[in-house]
């Protein structure tokens, strides 16, 4: 199965050479899963020519706002609708979850209550998980038809379902420990608060369910639909 990594961002030079990109750290995710993939660079308006060209998508994080005014924002908006419209599965992760939920008629806005860094746990229906995050920006109102599969105090629409084809996530599966190190290290210090720098420094070496996350991605790409 063929997958279209639409990158909306890429992570710090600094740590690139370590890490990888965003794309990459998907791929290292989903290492194992039998998937195939093709990056399209949308941030650098590179975008596919069809919705054919993969047969599931998955949109990354970035730095940027999806209220923001760039011109590869509208396109990738219409992309999304017609990957919606396609029945081809779909995967939004922080950002992605956020341009996903505008595309498809919902609001984003910089969160009032401030920074989500660092390790988080969220209530999937009882059932506690815990993911590293790195937001300001959060989904405040949902499109229609989006039900919540998983919140917390702090983020409401945390995980956010869209029939059987469509599954975002706030926060990020495919940050570990380094990651979110070097983010602390590289966007975060003058950006974000230093107490919630150093509470999420604190957590680093704490367990995430970031490897049962990439198996509900995978069987999610891998679903029988109708």
């Amino acid at each position: 199965m063929k997958i279209g990594i639409l990158q909306t961002g890429h992570a710090p030079d600094e740590l690139q050479p370590l890490l990888g990109d965003y794309a990459d750290m998907f791929k290292d995710l989903l290492h194992g899963q039998g998937f195939d993939y093709v990056v399209y660079n949308v941030v650098d308006n590179e975008f596919p020519q069809d919705v054919d060209d993969a047969e599931g998508w998955l949109i990354t994080g970035s730095k940027h706002g999806a209220y923001e005014d760039h011109d590869w924002i509208p396109p990738l908006e219409d992309l999304i609708r017609a990957i919606a419209d396609s029945g081809r599965p779909l995967i939004g992760v922080c950002f992605g979850h956020q341009i996903i939920a505008q595309a498809l008629g919902g609001k984003v806005e910089k969160f009032s209550g401030g920074w989500a860094v660092g390790r988080q746990v969220y209530d999937f229906g009882g059932v506690e998980m815990a993911f590293n995050a790195w937001h300001q920006d959060q989904v405040v109102e949902r499109p229609e038809g989006a039900v919540v599969l998983a919140s917390n105090d702090f983020c409401e629409n945390a995980v956010l379902l869209y029939g059987d084809r469509v599954l975002t996530i706030q926060p990020h599966p495919e940050f570990d420990a380094p990651m979110i190190d070097g983010l602390i290290n590289t966007r975060g210090k003058g950006v974000v608060p230093d107490d919630l720098l150093q509470a999420a420094t604190k957590t680093l070496t704490e367990d995430t369910a970031n490897e049962t996350f990439a198996d509900q991605m995978a069987d999610f790409f891998r679903r029988e639909r109708a």
